[in-house]
């Protein structure tokens, strides 16, 4: 329990860390005029869209739990679920680790038959953010870089889950140092359920709720934006820049893509967006990132709370995720 909760408290810093360095870069003065002209309603909206997301992204979790066989009350796989949040800024992405453990904690599922559901969620939101990001390209030309990058790799990433003895050798190769043989048949069940969950239909369906999920996040950015005066940013602009900000924080492979997000966010609304000096664009970014990130890191621990209630020993279900 200890490990886990300093890998959050970590997390924690290095996001406090980086708001405070972009609040010095952008002068702390400055930086107060511009939210205390701020709207305030718009973060209020930005929330109940960011809420939306979660919602949209916890329909998909249900059906990938239904399309694997796998039976747990609802309430239990919502805390499951929401308390992967907490943990999202965490080092080695422990979040994504914990549902599986708590999923074997709270129904005796291994983690090989939940994996594939965790990992599934990951590969839809990539998908969902490279088709919102390629609207905008295509509309506006910039940030073309970044999401050709993520479309290359998620359709590498695509083409080696459909071509089954391309993914065998693949995971024959990782796994043949003698401390890795062991894993060897688990990645094996793991690619078989993931295939299972990437045909057509299941695909189509999870991908679609994905794309509805972040674009309530982008219509969320949007306000936020429309939240300062003299500024505009047109919902496709704004679509493209949560999009392709996000997307360079998801290549980072940081955790929660701590201050590439926000620099890539800032950086696009100064170059591109009508009306955004420095200060406001690190303003909105900072109110975003509250909005869409830490509300989620919010929830994530209320859940957390409440998991170490309904699931039998949860605490050595978050020792084994922090020790992974």
């Amino acid at each position: 329990m200890k490990r886990a909760w300093r890998r959050l408290a970590l997390g924690v810093a290095a996001g406090v860390a980086v708001f405070a360095g972009f609040s010095i870069y952008a002068d702390v003065s400055e930086l107060g005029d511009r939210l205390a002209d701020f709207s305030w309603w718009a973060l209020a909206a930005a929330l109940a869209l960011a809420l939306v997301n979660y919602g949209l992204r916890f329909v998909r979790w249900q059906l990938y739990l239904r399309d694997r066989r796998i039976d747990v009350p609802r309430k239990t796989s919502a805390l499951v679920f929401f308390s992967g949040f907490a943990l999202s800024v965490t080092p080695g992405k422990l979040g994504e680790i914990l549902k599986s453990v708590f999923l074997r904690q709270s129904a005796g599922v291994p983690i090989t038959t939940s994996a594939p559901v965790v990992v599934a969620e990951r590969l839809t939101d990539l998908i969902a953010l490279v088709c919102l990001g390629l609207v905008g390209v295509a509309l506006y030309g910039v940030g073309t870089q970044i999401v050709t990058a993520a479309a290359v790799l998620v359709a590498f990433g695509f083409v080696v889950l459909c071509w089954a003895p391309l993914a065998h050798r693949l995971i024959s190769l990782i796994c043949r140092p003698r401390r890795l043989r062991r894993l060897g048949s688990r990645l094996v069940h793991v690619y078989d359920g993931l295939a299972e969950l990437v045909r057509p239909k299941p695909l189509a369906r999870a991908t679609s709720l994905a794309v509805l999920a972040w674009l309530a996040e982008c219509v969320a950015f949007a306000i936020i934006c429309a939240g300062f005066g003299g500024t505009e940013v047109p919902l496709a602009l704004a679509t493209l820049i949560f999009a392709a900000a996000t997307l360079a924080g998801a290549l980072s492979f940081l955790p929660g893509g701590l201050l590439v997000t926000e620099a890539g966010m800032t950086l696009l609304l100064v170059q591109v967006a009508h009306g955004f000096d420095e200060p406001t664009a690190v303003a909105a970014t900072i109110l975003t990132r509250l909005a869409t990130l830490w509300f989620a890191v919010i929830i994530g621990i209320a859940a957390l709370a409440l998991v170490r209630r309904e699931i039998p020993d949860a605490h050595e279900a978050l020792d084994e995720a922090a020790g992974a």
